[in-house]
């Protein structure tokens, strides 16, 4: 109770219980992500022996079924809470890939992916569930931000990683690699379940009318399901903002290097440096950006929608780029400052966001609330490829200008839904009340 009450000399944040330990498994966890994710196909033939063809029908198939589970996923939340089906999703990705040197035959692989999948597909969600139940007010959007972070920074370290164990054994380090994954998912389960979860208790006469709606409407719509979801209009624009926001998340790992290759025919080692860009920024700046728009008071709403203009900018600017197409320097430095500011749009949006998604969830439906709205993610990460491809094929400037459409008017909405959204959600305020271990502790805001 003591590690959760102390609040930072700089912030006046209360500290989370637990939060180096939910902090440190995030970042092994991405690790263990970035040693398999960029070479997820040839790591998957080189661990299991079938052919390539094979291994990326299982993952396309298993990657659907995994979107199809999320809603489910949701559900378990809701039952069983967010830090035992973190837990469980842990151990399901350390048995995986345990067991994936040993799925030689397509059944068995086929088997053990599903699982894995199932279990990969649905984290997102959970993890976003577990940040509302550890956190209250403007500390959510600190551990947005630092898990952000800390999975840019886990993720390039795995891939450096992977790198250096693949020059020592060749392939046959990838059968070491997913029995590091499997240690480095074991590790993380183990240190987030030191985090205590924490429950907010309104405090006599400080509730107002519509935070006391709220929390009726949340308990008598509690075993609803998805019904509460589907008729709470704000929470659905939300979902749809995000949405049109999302379709920018995509672009710098799908549409950048077909545009490069194609309408700019620039070289391809550009889209390396524009990763790298993006990766160091997100690790190196992204908690102290993040800090610095969370202290200025600025209300999530408002704060996210900054992040969808400096997308729109971004996007425009390609837009610029591709119509005037300079020489090879200038081309150059044009586009890191594109993606400079790509990625500072990515840093204001992502934790304002997903702390603002957190607390428009009620409580007692919060894994529902946040799996329709990770859909969101989902859906864009999967029209993306075809979209732009489409687009790019007619004009290499058409599916830049969709984007900074979506963008504008992904910012527009959320300041049109400000109004209508929880004042709880739409402030980073602390709650008044906490109850921590069964005692309820006062907690005061900072001044």
């Amino acid at each position: 109770m003591a590690l959760f009450m102390r609040k930072t000399a700089v912030s006046g944040e209360a500290k989370v219980a637990g939060e180096r330990s939910l902090l440190l498994g995030i970042g092994i966890s991405a690790v263990g992500i970035g040693m398999y994710v960029p070479f997820s196909l040839v790591f998957f033939h080189h661990v299991t022996g079938l052919s390539l063809t094979v291994v990326g029908l299982v993952m396309t198939v298993t990657g659907l079924a995994g979107l199809a589970f999320m809603p489910l996923a949701g559900t378990a939340v809701d039952r069983f809470g967010a830090k035992r089906v973190n837990l469980v999703l842990y151990g399901t990705r350390a048995l995986g890939f345990a067991l994936y040197p040993f799925a030689s035959s397509l059944p068995a692989f086929a088997a053990v992916a599903l699982v894995t999948a199932l279990a990969d597909r649905s984290f997102s969600v959970v993890q976003q569930s577990l940040i509302g139940e550890v956190a209250r007010g403007a500390a959510r959007d600190r551990l947005q931000a630092s898990t952000r972070a800390l999975q840019n920074a886990g993720m390039g370290a795995g891939a450096l990683l992977v790198s250096g164990v693949l020059a020592l054994w060749g392939t046959g380090g990838f059968t070491y690699t997913a029995w590091g994954n499997s240690l480095a998912f074991a590790l993380a389960g183990l240190l987030v379940s030191r985090v205590r979860a924490v429950r907010e208790v309104p405090a006599a006469g400080a509730a107002g009318a519509a935070g006391a709606a709220g929390a009726a409407g949340a308990t008598a719509t509690g075993s609803a399901g998805y019904r509460t979801v589907l008729r709470d209009r704000p929470f659905l624009g939300l979902t749809a903002a995000n949405f049109l926001t999302a379709l920018g998340y995509s672009a710098l790992s799908v549409l950048f290097p077909l545009y490069l290759s194609t309408w700019l025919a620039a070289p391809d080692s550009l889209t390396g440096a524009a990763f790298t860009v993006n990766t160091v920024l997100c690790a190196g700046v992204g908690v102290l950006i993040a800090g610095r728009v969370r202290r200025s008071g600025a209300r999530r709403t408002r704060s996210a929608a900054l992040g969808a203009l400096l997308f729109a900018a971004a996007f425009a600017g390609q837009i610029v780029l591709g119509t005037v197409r300079p020489g090879r320097t200038a081309t150059l430095i044009a586009l890191l400052v594109i993606v400079v500011v790509y990625t500072l749009g990515e840093l204001v949006h992502s934790p304002s966001g997903g702390a603002l998604s957190v607390s428009a969830a009620p409580e007692a439906v919060r894994g529902r609330y946040l799996a329709t709205y990770q859909l969101s993610y989902s859906l864009a990460g999967a029209l993306a490829p075809s979209l732009f491809t489409v687009l790019l094929a007619v004009d290499g400037r058409l599916p830049w200008a969709v984007l900074a459409v979506a963008a504008l008017g992904a910012a527009l909405a959320l300041l049109r839904l400000e109004r209508h959204l929880p004042a709880g959600a739409v402030h980073a305020e602390p709650p008044v009340v906490r109850e921590a271990a069964g005692a309820p502790v006062a907690v005061t805001a900072a001044a």
